[in-house]
Parts: structure tokens; C-alpha cells; sequence
């Protein structure tokens, strides 16, 4: 305004002052823009995206500090808590390796003592937090002969392993597929028995019903004295005892042990009888030594279940495909063969509970009747492709069953 007083005084011309008043402005404006422009560049700009980065990063940490908080609540009465560098410590540098599956690699341990572990690295991309508290707050509260013992876990992100007893006689399906490690009938019985018992714990013996998801041979373990033990809860989910079925979304498993109904709600409701069903399909490939969706070389090509019904009902042994080899059935396997398949049936209320088939594999085989023929087991032989034409099917789930 001083500026604009002098030029005004000096030159005697007023009309002078509006224009020269206008371009000051315009000037004054200029420099706000520039202003502004640089604090968006400089300031503006990184602090948008540090806002982005922040919030990923928190988005991140309230996962992790939900497991982290999980945990440390475990530690007070769940199993031991071991460092990564422990770890590395029990199995010497990952020394001795086991096995590998779906969810990681197996390393056998050792505690001071000579306290034999199986050590569980779980794969980066599938150790998510929902199945690592899923595994740890499952085994975690179970103390039961016929289930897995969880010794310990590791978690420091972005490494987690699981700390297992060790089963010195590996998994049941080394020996039931294997002709030169075949089972006794009682000792066949028995496994099956303490198998039984261990699902049934699951489902009943806790607070919260366990379900399984994924019984099959692969996953029950055999320690020194060939006991049974359930192992693998990686897909296993937590539900009131009172809860009668399942969301159909919590339904996973292996083909060829999947309840119909784990697949298409036309099958019926989700519930502890679809472990029924899989238990049933295991005691199968206990008793006849094969899988059930693949035929041998000695077995003719029709469907596994149809297979031994028709054995069953025959009276002949599982082994023998000769009429001139037929004999009549040991009382053991007839039990088996008779309580796998009620396990099996299409309609889960049609299959028993497990805490009635530990009943029936504990009681006579007198006291068991032949059941309907399961599904696909019609009178007109079934085949093997039939089965893995209906099990590629129920792999795509139908819009309306979501």
C-alpha cells in the first residue's frame, strides 16, 4: 500500500491505482499457487503416503499381535513356548528330515534327556494365523492316548513350527498299503479301536467339539507300540458340543475320504458325522489293504465300497478274487467290514456316532447287522471311474449350495 501511495502522490494520476492494485494481487496469488504446489510435492504428498504405508503396516500388526496375544495366553497353561533358535538347536540345523507335506516339512528333534520330538516348519504361504491357532489351540488342550501329545511351538514372524512326541512307527499308511507290513486281525482291531476312541475324544471329550476334517491314514501315527494316535489339525475347527451341523464353508479334506455333504448341502448338513464317514472309509483300506478310489492288480475294476460289500455279503476274505480261494471271513474282519459300512452310508443320520461305532468295535459282531448298501454301491457294479467322475464333480461346488 506504501508502494501504491508514492506511485499515486508522484504521478498525480489516480487512474493508475486500480491497475497497478490488480497486478500486485494477481503477483500475491501467484505466490500462494507456488507455495501450495510445493507443499503438496514435498510435504503433502510423502505424508499421504507414509498415511498408506502406516495403515498396512498396522493392518499387519493387529493380525500378528492377535496371534502374539493368543500365544502368550497359552503359555500359562497350554505347551512350551521354544525360540526359533531353539529350534534350530533340537533338530541340529534341521539335520535329520522325516517328511514333507501340505503344510511343511518334519524334522526329527531331541530334548536334553534323549526326549524324541517331530519339529513341524510350516510353509510361509501356509502358515496363516487362523491355522496356526487353529493347530495350537486344538492339540493344545488335548491329553488323550489315541491323540497326537503338541510338546511346544515356535512363532517369530515369519517363522512358526510345531513341536510334536515323536511316533517312531510313522504313519498307519505305510503299513496297510505295504504287502510286506501287513497288521494281525486283532492287531488290525485294535488300531482300529484306538483310532475310534481318539475321533470320539475329539468330538465329545473337550469342552468345544473338535472336528476333524481330514482322517485318513496319512494322518494317524504310530508310536513304539503301534498305538494309534490322531494326528494333523491343520483344517480342524472348534464348535459347541450343542451345534448339530457346520457352515458348509468350513468343510475341507482329502478326495477320497470327503463326506457327501462336505461337498453339496443336497447330501445333507455338515456335522461330526462327516468324520464318521472318513473314519469309515479308513477302516476300509485297513481291512482290505488298498485305496479306496484306486484299484490293484489283483481286484477287478469295480468301485472300493461296492467292492467289499459284495465280499461282505459273499462271506468270502477281501484278499482272496477266486471262488476256489474263498473261505469264510475271519470274525474280526467281518466286525470291521460291517461297522465301516454303517460309517459310510449317503445320509450322515444314517451313519452311527463315534461314540456308537467305539461301541460296536468293542462289542460282538453278533450283535451287528448287515447295513443298506452304501451309496454308488447298487446292484449293478459300480466302477472305479464312476467314483472319480462323481468326486470331480462335487469338486465345484453349485452357486446355491454357498
Amino acid at each position: 500500500m506504501y508502494f501504491l501511495r508514492c506511485v499515486y502522490g508522484n504521478s498525480g494520476r489516480p487512474e493508475l491505482y486500480w491497475p497497478i492494485l490488480g497486478l500486485l494481487s494477481a503477483i500475491e496469488i501467484v505466490k500462494y499457487i507456488i507455495v501450495l504446489a510445493i507443499l503438496l510435492r514435498f510435504v503433502l504428498a510423502p505424508l499421504a503416503v507414509w498415511i498408506f504405508l502406516a495403515h498396512r503396516y498396522w493392518k499387519t500388526r493387529i493380525t500378528i499381535d492377535a496371534v502374539e496375544k493368543f500365544l502368550q495366553m497359552q503359555e500359562t497353561v497350554g505347551p512350551m513356548r521354544f525360540a526359533y533358535t531353539d529350534i534350530v538347536a533340537i533338530t541340529s540345523h534341521f539335520g535329520h528330515k522325516l517328511g514333507q507335506g501340505g503344510y511343511g516339512s518334519v524334522y526329527r528333534g531331541m530334548l536334553p534327556g534323549d526326549v524324541n520330538l517331530a519339529v513341524k516348519i510350516l510353509c510361509r504361504s501356509m502358515c496363516n494365523g487362523e491355522d496356526f491357532i487353529s493347530e495350537v489351540s486344538t492339540i493344545g488342550r488335548i491329553h488323550h492316548v489315541n491323540v497326537v501329545r503338541l510338546v511346544g511351538y515356535c512363532s517369530e514372524e515369519p517363522r512358526r513350527a510345531l513341536v510334536y512326541e515323536y511316533m517312531p512307527k510313522g504313519s498307519l499308511d505305510k503299513y496297510i498299503f505295504s504287502g510286506k507290513k501287513r497288521f494281525s486281525w486283532d492287531k488290525l482291531s485294535e488300531i482300529g479301536l484306538g483310532i475310534a476312541r481318539g475321533i470320539d475324544y475329539l468330538h465329545r471329550g473337550c469342552d468345544m467339539q473338535i472336528l476333524h476334517f481330514d482322517i485318513k491314514p496319512h494322518n494317524i501315527l504310530l508310536d513304539s507300540n503301534f498305538v494309534p494316535k490322531v494326528a494333523d489339525f491343520g483344517l480342524a475347527k472348534l464348535y459347541p458340543r450343542d451345534n448339530s451341523f457346520v457352515p458348509l464353508s468350513a468343510a475341507r479334506g482329502t478326495i477320497g475320504y470327503i463326506a457327501p455333504e462336505m461337498i453339496s448341502r443336497s447330501f445333507g448338513v455338515v456335522s461330526s458325522k462327516s468324520d464318521v464317514y472318513s473314519f469309515g472309509m479308513l477302516l476300509l483300506e485297513m481291512v482290505g489293504g488298498r485305496r479306496n478310489a484306486a484299484p490293484d492288480q489283483n481286484s477287478s475294476l469295480e468301485y472300493y465300497p461296492s467292492w467289499v460289500y459284495d465280499r461282505l455279503t459273499e462271506g468270502r476274505e477281501l484278499g482272496q478274487t477266486s471262488a476256489a480261494a474263498a473261505a469264510d471271513m475271519h470274525v474280526l474282519e467281518r466286525k470291521l467290514c460291517l461297522v465301516a459300512m454303517w460309517c459310510i452310508q449317503m445320509k450322515s443320520q444314517d451313519r452311527p456316532t463315534m461314540r456308537e461305532v467305539v461301541r460296536m468295535l468293542d462289542g460282538s459282531v453278533d450283535d451287528l447287522q448287515i447295513p443298506p448298501r452304501p451309496f454308488f454301491c447298487d446292484e449293478e457294479h459300480s466302477r472305479v471311474g464312476d467314483s472319480h467322475h462323481f468326486y470331480s464333480e462335487l469338486t465345484s461346488v453349485s452357486e446355491e449350495d454357498e
